[in-house]
């Protein structure tokens, strides 16, 4: 795990290696005031000498001095190392999300790669700062502190030598029971944030269909099912504290009842003694502290394995190296399938969802697709800005393979509406500008109109500087379609795809927006879908889907004289009409 954070440290080294040199010097100035204060007592006080006393303690006072600098520059320092390390790691994680497809991000879900992203970061933060303060102070002063006993008295001093394997054995033993509970405890929590998420995003439809009590249900099935995981690693964890109090008490019954007799016998002096056991607590609670750093290192490891896993992950869809040649021309915008199939990944069945898709969008043209829920009318737009690839088949833009091109130039140049609009927390102007950040303040406004927007926004007191909050939850679902088509139009597409975004607008205000589809984006080729047939008939081409095929391209006109299905489709919606009026 060390080899793998060392290259995140970049711009923090400095501060990695300054920190525990300075803890090593405060470890040795602790250690120095047990001779110190030894001296005191036997040559001082004992021999009633205040000059020795003087001259001792003022030597104290310096040593605690310089011991108390070296603390605080050595906390700040790995501070600093353990934050900026954090930091490295999440962007590291975040460039690598931004690459992610969809099917990377499905395959991870949303919920475990927030939890990668903030709680095992900060697991690692911790770890880290505890490793370069903590873990070298206790090292050192178990060495240091071993050496001077050994000086001070080998006798007395070999008893810690003879506790410490055991208690080692014990650690070693703890740690490798421990890392799969941690591993475990870790995936409870990204159940328990998928829970909150979920509960979070439809907090409308749980509240519409009074849903509390078993969301409630739910919440409390996943808080305990991570207590339980974090339960069964810490009551595992907190075996360490008595084992090694056990060691300590152990060690210092035998030196004290030892050392007593030396003492007793003027085989050495009470400063000795006194300085001995000040040194030997050391040892023993540095043990301790170690035996507490790798627990943590071990729970470190296993956030570790997590982050590495998303850091490691070869995105699914790479961008295509074409580049040169035919990426960098401006596209016409002409979209064709050639026998297409497509299956996601986590489907259970393995079935196509999408098979033998094959038709041609010309440039300039308004294809409209049609079809039942669920027949993979989204996923068929999807493949075209290679939000999924195919599994089978080519889509190809202007006759090249969609996999050959960069993917920033290919969804540059093809806009998109989703089914779900998505605004973010920001001004009306930074949401649109979304679709071309040098967009000048007249292409603002046209694509305001043309999305017809201008005038809801210019209803609010601050107009185009109005705050949106999150998910755009101020305005209503028609204004924020509106927002989201005028941010698509103001890109210039050559390809422009429209998910089902005009649902929530009434059909004069979308009778308005597809003709400024003809007046302002005459080149530009329109691909939509729709529910309503009012909102497809007057498209150059009408595809019918059904249960992933293909069942009928034409125009209006030309289905509804022989496909039944897009019949079906049309009176269905006609009798609806009836039964309003």
């Amino acid at each position: 795990m060390i080899k793998r954070l060392l290259p995140f440290m970049k711009g923090y080294r400095k501060e990695a290696i300054l920190a525990p040199i300075l803890v090593s010097l405060e470890t040795v100035c602790e250690l120095i005031l047990p001779l110190l204060m030894a001296g005191i007592i036997d040559d001082g006080i004992g021999q009633s000498n205040l000059p020795v006393t003087f001259r001792l303690g003022a030597a104290m006072l310096v040593v605690a001095g310089v011991s108390m600098c070296c603390g605080i520059f050595s906390a700040r320092y790995a501070a600093l190392a353990a934050q900026g390390l954090g930091a490295n790691l999440r962007k590291a994680e975040f460039d690598k999300i931004s690459s992610f497809s969809f099917a990377d991000i499905d395959r991870f879900s949303s919920a475990s790669l927030i939890t990668r992203m903030t709680n095992d970061v900060t697991n690692i933060q911790m770890v880290v700062a505890i490793c370069l303060r903590m873990l070298v102070r206790s090292v050192v002063m178990m060495v240091m502190a071993m050496g001077v006993a050994l000086w001070i008295n080998a006798g007395l001093a070999v008893w810690v030598i003879v506790i410490l394997p055991v208690v080692a054995a014990v650690l070693l033993l703890l740690m490798h029971i421990c890392n799969p509970l941690f591993q475990t405890m870790q995936r409870k929590i990204d159940a328990l944030n998928q829970t909150i998420q979920e509960n979070l995003v439809a907090a409308r439809v749980v509240k519409a269909f009074v849903r509390q009590d078993f969301e409630k249900e739910k919440f409390r099935a996943a808080n305990d099912a991570y207590t339980k995981a974090g339960l069964a690693a810490v009551l595992r964890v907190v075996l360490m504290s008595p084992v090694l109090m056990m060691g300590v008490s152990t060690a210092t019954v035998l030196i004290l009842y030892n050392g007593g007799l030396i003492v007793l016998q003027g085989g050495m002096e009470i400063g000795e003694l006194s300085s001995l056991l000040n040194y030997i607590f050391n040892i023993l609670f540095s043990v301790m502290m170690v035996g507490m750093a790798l627990l943590q290192y071990t729970r470190a490891e296993a956030c570790a394995k997590r982050i590495f896993e998303v850091l490691d992950a070869v995105p699914d869809i790479q961008s295509g190296q074409d580049i040169g040649q035919r990426g960098e021309r401006a596209l016409r915008g002409q979209v064709e399938f050639r026998d297409v199939s497509f299956k996601y990944r986590s489907s259970g069945t393995g079935d196509n969802v999408l098979h033998g898709i094959t038709f041609t969008a010309k440039p300039g043209q308004v294809v409209a697709i049609v079809g039942g829920t669920g027949v993979g009318k989204s996923t068929l737009v999807n493949l075209i800005p290679r939000f999924y690839d195919v599994t089978g088949g080519e889509v190809l833009v202007d006759g090249v393979n969609v996999r050959d091109y960069s993917l920033d130039i290919l969804r540059n140049k093809v806009g998109m509406v989703l089914q779900k609009n998505v605004l973010f927390s920001g001004t009306i102007r930074e949401n649109l500008l979304w679709g071309d950040e040098h967009a000048t303040e007249e292409e603002l406004i046209q694509a305001a109109k043309d999305a017809q927007a201008y005038d809801f926004i210019m209803s609010f007191p601050k107009g185009f500087d109005t705050y949106l909050e999150q998910g755009g939850v101020n305005v209503s679902g028609g204004q924020k379609q509106r927002l989201c088509i005028a941010r698509a139009m103001l890109r210039k597409p050559s390809v422009l795809i429209l998910d089902d975004s005009t649902s929530a607008v009434d059909s004069a205000t979308e009778a308005l927006i597809r003709q400024s589809f003809h007046e302002n984006l005459k080149g530009t080729t329109v691909i939509l879908i729709a529910q309503r047939i009012s909102s497809v008939m007057g498209a150059d081409q009408i595809i019918v889907l059904d249960d992933g095929t293909v069942a009928g391209i034409g125009t209006h006109d030309e289905l509804m004289a022989g496909n039944r299905i897009y019949q079906e489709i049309y009176w269905s919606q006609q009798e609806g009409v009836s039964e309003n009026g």
